[in-house]
């Protein structure tokens, strides 16, 4: 499964792959993300029947909220809805201003969250962390356990990645490649550009 993930990162970062290519790395990367995640979930043990005599089974033990950060978070989104089909699905809406890097919140829209709820928090891409802290403030600040929570990303800089276990150590992280750093212009280097603008063709 690593050498998939390497060769999947491969072709999203190179600078000649094409929109199409990107694309289908992009759903292909996704699927190992949402599998990896199920090791995230609680589980119980159940008895059932097969056709022929009674065994054990297991089954997800709480509800799964997906909520991806617009707009990138979209591309992960329905790779997880196949795997997790009964989740709900909240959104919340950053925008970078690239001349600070700080993001705006736009948009915002929570589901209900239970007290044994499991929500996992989609972007592919964990640059500052600004984003994602603002996101994750909104959850923390409406009463969600930082034990309740799982960030899900394509890449990040560890700058970034520092950032979120400072302010939320408890927070557990899927993250399919780590880069060093930050440039000055506070992109990853060496990164794979901007994933929402190579996805969506408006580069």
């Amino acid at each position: 499964m690593e050498t998939l993930k390497e060769t999947l990162m491969t072709t999203l970062r190179n600078k000649k792959t094409s929109m199409a290519k990107f694309r289908q790395a992009a759903e292909k990367l996704s699927i190992i993300l949402a599998h990896e995640a199920s090791t995230f979930l609680k589980t119980k043990k159940i008895e059932i029947e097969t056709p022929l005599d009674k065994t054990s089974g297991t089954e997800f033990d709480s509800d799964v909220v997906l909520i991806p950060i617009l707009r990138s978070g979209l591309v992960l989104l329905p790779a997880f809805l196949e795997f997790y089909p009964q989740a709900t699905v909240g959104f919340v809406g950053m925008k970078r201003d690239e001349k600070t890097a700080i993001a705006k919140l736009y948009y915002q829209n929570i589901p209900t969250i239970k007290p044994n709820g499991q929500v996992i928090v989609l972007d592919p891409m964990l640059a500052t962390g600004g984003s994602l802290a603002d996101t994750l403030d909104i959850l923390v600040n409406s009463g969600i356990n930082q034990e309740q929570i799982l960030f899900v990303g394509v890449i990040c800089a560890q700058e970034g990645l520092d950032r979120i276990h400072h302010k939320f150590p408890k927070i557990k992280t899927i993250i399919a490649a780590h880069d060093s750093k930050l440039n000055d212009k506070k992109f990853i280097m060496p990164g794979l550009g901007d994933f929402g603008d190579r996805f969506f063709g408006t580069e």
